[in-house]
C-alpha cells in the first residue's frame, strides 16, 4: 500500500530545503541586527486562545481537536495570538519595549491552492509596549529590510484605521465591524448596500468611499479634508517622515482595513508580482490584543510574512559548499574513517558505506558532483601521503595530509 503525504502539505527535498534554510538565515541576519530575540510557542494550544481573538467563526478553518483529556484543542492556525498569550503568561515584567521575532509552522484547513497551503511557515514580528510613531515605523522599515535583504521588491501600502473609524463613530459597533470587512474586501456594492441599509447620510457615504479610494504617497492632506486633523493623523505623518529618513518606498492607500476589530491604528501590506491572486507577502499594523488575553491595555505592533509566498518569486540561490570523497579500499577503510573525521573540521566529507568497489567508488564521487576525491591507498600510506585528485581539473597530487587540508580551504 502506497501512503501519500496529506493534501495541502509538501515534502521538501534537500536542494529546496537547503535553499530555504538559507534564505530563512538571511532574513534572521536582518531581524537580529534590528534588536530583536526569537521566541517559540507550542504547535498546539488551546482552541480558545484563537476564537477569542477571531470569533467563533475561524473554527471550521482550524484543525481542532479533543484530547485525551478532554480539552479543546487546535494546531496554531497564525503566531499573534499565541505571542500575546506567551506576553501575558510569561513576560509582563520584562523591560519594554518587548522586540520578539519567530518563524513557525502554522495550520488552516482550507482549500489548497497556488501560494496557499494548509501547512505553511510564517516568518513574524511583535513589538510589544509602544504605541508611538517610532515603534511604527521600525516595524515597518524591518518588513521592508527583510524583504529586500531576501532579495523581494515589494509594493508597500500604508494605512490608518483611526481615519475610517473616526467617520464611522456614533455607529453600533457590529455595523462597523461589517463595514471594516467590506472595505477590507473591497466589496463596494456590498458596503454601498449595508450603508443604505442602515440609513446612513450622504455625507457620510460620500466621504466613506472618498476616504477608502485615496491612494498614492501624497493623499495625506486629502485625508485630513474629510476628518480633520485628529491626533492619528498627526501621529501618522510623524510615522511617515520616519519611514522617510529609513528610505522606504511606500504609497498611502487608506482602503486598507485588514478586516480584524483589534488592529487600531496604522496598517501595511506589501504586494509583489509573479504570485497570481496571492501576490500578498506581508501584512501587519498596530493592534491591541494583550487585554482580550487578560493583561493589560498594552499596545503592540507586528507583521508576518508569508515565508512559502515569498520562496516562490526569491531569487536568493545558497552559496554551493564544496564538498570531498575518501576513496578507499577494504585494507585501507579504517584509515579512510580516522581521515574522514579530521577532513571534516573544513568541508563536507563522504565516506563508501556500500562497500563498493574503487572505481564504483570514482562512479559515486562523479554522480555527486564531488569536488573532490581523497585517495586512501596502501602506496599512499606507506609514504604517509594522500592522492588528492581535483575533479573539474582533473589534476592529482601527491601531498601530506596538512597539505590536503590547505588545499582544500
Amino acid at each position: 500500500m502506497t501512503v501519500n503525504r496529506p493534501r495541502g502539505t509538501r515534502d521538501f527535498l534537500p536542494t529546496d530545503t537547503a535553499r530555504r534554510r538559507y534564505v530563512e538565515s538571511v532574513m534572521r541576519n536582518v531581524v537580529r541586527n534590528w534588536g530583536y530575540s526569537e521566541i517559540v510557542t507550542p504547535t498546539f494550544e488551546h482552541l480558545d486562545l484563537f476564537t477569542l481573538k477571531s470569533g467563533e467563526g475561524i473554527i471550521g478553518e482550524l484543525y481542532n481537536f479533543t484530547d485525551k483529556g478532554g480539552r479543546e484543542l487546535t494546531l496554531r492556525p497564525e503566531l499573534t495570538a499565541p505571542v500575546m498569550r506567551m506576553y501575558v503568561n510569561e513576560l509582563q515584567p520584562f523591560p519594554k519595549p518587548l522586540k520578539l521575532f519567530y518563524f513557525e509552522n502554522c495550520f488552516r484547513y482550507e482549500r489548497p491552492q497556488k501560494g496557499r497551503f494548509r501547512e505553511f511557515w510564517q516568518f513574524g514580528v511583535e513589538l510589544i509596549g509602544s504605541g508611538r510613531p517610532d515603534s511604527d515605523a521600525e516595524v515597518i522599515a524591518l518588513a521592508d529590510a527583510m524583504l529586500k535583504a531576501a532579495g523581494i521588491q515589494g509594493d508597500m501600502k500604508l494605512g490608518n484605521l483611526a481615519v475610517i473609524r473616526t467617520l464611522l463613530k456614533g455607529l453600533e459597533p457590529e455595523i462597523i465591524s461589517k463595514v471594516m470587512r467590506l472595505v477590507d474586501k473591497k466589496e463596494y456594492a456590498g458596503l454601498e448596500a449595508l450603508l443604505e441599509e442602515i440609513g446612513a447620510e450622504e455625507k457620510l457615504k460620500s466621504d466613506i468611499f472618498r476616504l477608502i479610494h485615496l491612494e498614492g504617497k501624497y493623499t495625506l492632506p486629502q485625508a485630513k479634508e474629510i476628518v480633520g486633523n485628529i491626533p492619528e493623523l498627526v501621529s501618522f505623518e510623524k510615522t511617515l517622515k520616519l519611514l522617510d529618513a529609513y528610505g522606504v518606498n511606500y504609497s498611502l492607500d487608506f482602503g486598507i482595513a485588514r478586516g480584524l476589530d483589534y488592529y487600531t491604528g496604522m496598517v501595511f501590506e506589501v504586494y509583489a508580482e509573479g504570485l497570481g491572486a496571492q501576490k500578498q507577502v506581508c501584512g501587519g499594523g498596530s493592534y491591541q490584543l494583550i487585554k482580550l488575553f487578560g493583561g493589560g491595555d498594552v499596545p503592540s505592533t507586528g507583521f508576518g510574512i508569508g515565508f512559502d509566498r515569498i520562496m516562490e518569486i526569491c531569487p536568493l540561490v545558497p552559496p554551493a559548499l564544496k564538498n570531498l570523497v575518501l576513496v578507499s579500499k577494504p585494507e585501507t577503510h579504517l584509515e579512510a574513517a580516522k581521515l574522514a573525521t579530521t577532513l571534516r573540521n573544513y568541508l563536507p566529507v563522504h565516506i563508501d558505506l556500500m562497500e563498493r568497489n574503487f572505481k564504483a567508488q570514482l562512479t559515486y564521487a562523479n554522480s555527486i558532483k564531488a569536488d573532490y576525491v581523497v585517495i586512501v591507498g596502501e602506496k599512499e600510506l606507506e609514504a604517509g601521503k594522500l592522492t588528492l585528485r581535483d575533479m573539474a581539473s582533473g589534476e592529482q597530487e601527491f601531498l601530506t595530509l596538512e597539505e590536503v587540508i590547505e588545499k582544500i580551504s
